[in-house]
């Protein structure tokens, strides 16, 4: 078993209470939204960072990688923290980072997606003029609610 799918594996089968937790965070974050999407970054992010933490969850977070740098064979440098760049909440959910002598081991917890249109432009050509703003068309990405289950929500990559 590769030790990416050795990690997932823990996550799913130790670790799914605290992922439950993650989801129960996220859809009490969309309670809020007028409708399924929102193109408020603001409306994701921070709000998403204040609901982890008044669960308990973003302390819980740096304990949660170095279980899977332990399952994953690896060993930190240092402990880690809640906080970069070991725990960084994004636009789509939780992210933990550690580096070990394999690579980088990335774990995305990822309970919003964000959907960008296949046709954005600049300029019509991607080059980035915004001087003739009339040509400049680049839509607005939404974010989306995603993931019910640990399963569908965890993401592990040795980069």
């Amino acid at each position: 078993m590769s030790t990416v799918d050795r990690v997932r594996a823990y996550l799913l089968a130790e670790e799914s209470a605290l992922l439950d937790s993650v989801v129960d965070c996220a859809d009490a974050l969309v309670t809020g939204w007028d409708g399924e999407t929102t193109t408020e970054r603001a409306r994701v992010v921070s709000p998403l960072e204040t609901v982890l933490a008044r669960a308990g969850i973003t302390e819980q977070l740096p304990g949660l990688l170095a279980r899977c740098v332990d399952t994953a064979g690896g060993e930190l440098a240092a402990p880690p923290v809640a906080a970069p760049p070991y725990v960084v909440v994004t636009a789509t959910g939780p992210v933990l980072r550690a580096t070990l002598d394999s690579g980088r081991l990335v774990i995305s917890l990822r309970v919003f997606e964000v959907e960008r249109s296949e046709d954005e432009t600049r300029n019509g050509d991607g080059g980035g003029d915004t001087e003739n703003s009339a040509d400049f068309e680049v839509d607005t990405p939404r974010y989306r609610r995603c993931g019910e289950t640990p399963a569908e929500i965890v993401s592990v990559e040795l980069r």
